[in-house]
């Protein structure tokens, strides 16, 4: 049996980020979390595996009233209590236990986590547990205290433990439970792999009483030298708020009003747009009260015209690779700055300005170093091939997910692409649900371009072989940027089928080629028609790259995929291991014949003008 928390009242936090922290223990998001000081509770967490959820249920598979949550664990008590987590084993935070231990690769269910910490109170101070991503649900308990619950497995959100820490001894639980579920968002079936656990940074997050939860500095399109946004504020009223950009000169002042926000308008002369060649980041500070926030932030804008992607104001090619959150070398669920370092090292290698994070919004270290490095990045919540289009439950959850990667990355420059979706059915009742989402982020970030991985419809061969594949997905009308997946040479037919295909689209919009290629295991080489080889994979890229430049409107591509990832659906032995092999760099760090192929391609772009 698995237990499941459900909230809608999760939508309206998604639909209105004015909102105080839910009394009964809901979850806040506190924006530019990674630039507030902190305290780290990263390392050594001590673990209970609860295949069953004793820790909720007894036999009866009734709630309990002794769960692991509820025993203050210091000896004080006389009753019976079958669990220990002192002399339990650790398993490290940040991380998945997936990657951790032998028995529990393939495991999917309940893992308590228990860790004792220090703490010492603060006058008029608020504290808050900020959780990087646990997947997939997951109740978090301070000193026996429930503070809060979350749903989605890679978004962040923060619990207040203002009244829950004491001055001296702590300890915090968090129960998470990764398994899939048909209501769940993505639903039972990926092709990637269930990592559970508490797979980013833990840790202990200080404000003043009144303080800055959430904010936007945008540059505007309509003119390249105005900055508007607005500044949130919570725990006061007709707060001042200030803003300064020191190196532009510009101090600001303005006013909450009775929502708690702030708005800002003001020119600012001599700016140096954010590209891809000139990743220009300005220090931002924010102040009301005593809360002083600093952050670094690009401004650049980007917009659609005709079928073009303009940054700002010019026509751009979005020479681009997918990416999963899969550690390099180690393997399991990427989360530390190396990890980010090599994954985009690897992309920058290939010779790229644009990065599809699929399929779930990765973790933030890899947002912070595209807006260092310039790279364009298109980001997506896991509304992923079949899910409960017609369940409202279902739709507040995406929502949710929708709202908090819009929320932590709002001010990410490198982030020019909100995706909805990926390889979903053509129904009324999808389209309705993602027409839903679609308004979300507009609502939320009118600044950015919504995009979606969609299916094509393939016309039938005429006589000299030729068949036409048509861009007509009822979705394509409400999104600026069509994103399309396509297999030709490993799902469908062979790789000189690409020379027979022709493409055409119902809108006048660019279409970025979201996913392409095949699989090669590493190392493993013949004829340039033998699948799983080097030679076949190449085969495909260069086929595919003669096909690709023949579409008109094509004005971006992200091949699946940069890396080698794991996935359960990937059995085939000696060659998959529970590997899917479309990469074009193996899980390891070598790099196969198609890379090359790619990146000669990609320079060649790079050295023409747009």
């Amino acid at each position: 049996m698995r237990l499941r928390f459900r909230f809608l009242g999760v939508l309206c936090l998604a639909i209105l980020p004015e909102l105080l922290p839910a009394a009964d223990g809901g979850p806040t998001l506190l924006i530019d979390a990674d630039n507030r000081a902190s305290i780290s509770l990263d390392g050594d967490w001590h673990v209970i595996v609860d295949p069953y959820d004793n820790g909720y249920y007894d036999f009866r598979m009734q709630l309990r009233a002794d769960g692991y949550f509820l025993n203050e664990k210091k000896g004080t008590t006389n009753k019976l209590i079958e669990y220990d987590f002192a002399k339990s084993a650790p398993l490290k935070v940040p991380g998945d236990w997936n990657s951790q231990r032998d028995s529990l690769f393939f495991y999917e269910g309940t893992v308590w986590y228990e860790k004792d910490f220090q703490y010492q109170r603060k006058p008029r101070t608020r504290t808050f547990l900020h959780v990087g991503a646990a997947n997939y649900v997951a109740q978090v308990f301070v000193n026996g205290k429930k503070a809060c619950e979350h749903e989605g497995g890679f978004t962040p959100f923060d619990c207040e433990v203002t009244t829950l820490v004491k001055d001296g001894d702590n300890f915090v639980v968090i129960h998470v439970n990764d398994q899939r579920t048909r209501d769940g968002v993505p639903t039972l079936n990926t092709d990637w792999w269930n990592y559970g656990g508490l797979t980013r940074d833990v840790s202990l997050i200080e404000t003043p009483e009144s303080f800055v939860d959430d904010y936007s500095l945008q540059l505007q399109r309509t003119d390249a030298s105005t900055i508007a946004g607005w500044v949130h504020v919570v725990g006061a009223r007709a707060a001042a708020v200030t803003i300064k950009i020191p190196e532009l000169n510009v101090t600001r002042n303005a006013t909450t009003d009775a929502q708690g926000k702030a708005t800002f308008s003001f020119k600012a002369t001599n700016l140096q747009p954010w590209s891809p060649g000139s990743p220009k980041l300005y220090a931002v500070e924010i102040d009301v009260g005593d809360d002083h926030l600093k952050d670094s932030i690009g401004f650049r804008t980007v917009e659609v015209q005709g079928d073009n992607i303009l940054l700002n104001g010019k026509p751009v090619f979005l020479r681009g690779v997918s990416i999963h959150a899969e550690a390099p070398y180690r393997s399991g669920r990427a989360w530390s700055q190396q990890d980010a370092e090599t994954l985009l090292g690897w992309a920058r290698e290939l010779g790229v300005n644009f990065v599809r994070l699929a399929h779930y919004p990765h973790d933030e270290r890899m947002t912070r170093l595209a807006d260092r490095m310039g790279i364009m990045v298109w980001s997506e919540v896991p509304v992923y091939w079949m899910i409960e289009w017609g369940n409202p439950a279902t739709l507040a959850n995406a929502t949710s997910q929708l709202h908090e990667m819009i929320r932590r990355d709002r001010n990410k420059a490198s982030v020019v692409l909100w995706s909805v979706a990926n390889e979903t059915p053509n129904t009324p009742v999808r389209l309705a649900f993602l027409k839903s989402l679609i308004a979300t982020a507009r609502a939320e970030d009118s600044s950015r371009l919504l995009t979606a991985a969609l299916l094509v419809t393939t016309s039938p061969e005429s006589r000299d072989g030729i068949r036409t594949k048509v861009i007509d997905d009822p979705l394509g009308e409400y999104l600026d940027v069509l994103g399309c997946n396509e297999y030709i040479g490993w799902y469908e037919g062979t790789p000189d089928l690409a020379a027979r295909t022709r493409w055409e689209s119902k809108y006048n919009k660019p279409l970025i080629m979201s996913e392409f290629g095949g699989d090669a295991r590493f190392g493993l080489h013949g004829a340039p028609d033998q699948r799983w080889t080097e030679e076949y994979q190449e085969n495909i890229y260069r086929q595919q790259i003669a096909m690709l430049k023949q579409i008109p409107f094509l004005r971006g591509l992200s091949p699946w995929i940069l890396m080698d990832f794991r996935s359960p659906r990937r059995t085939l032995p000696e060659i998959q291991d529970f590997y899917n092999r479309k990469g074009l760099v193996s899980n390891e760090g070598q790099k196969k014949k198609a890379f090359f192929v790619l990146q000669e391609y990609y320079n060649s772009l790079a050295a023409k003008p747009n």
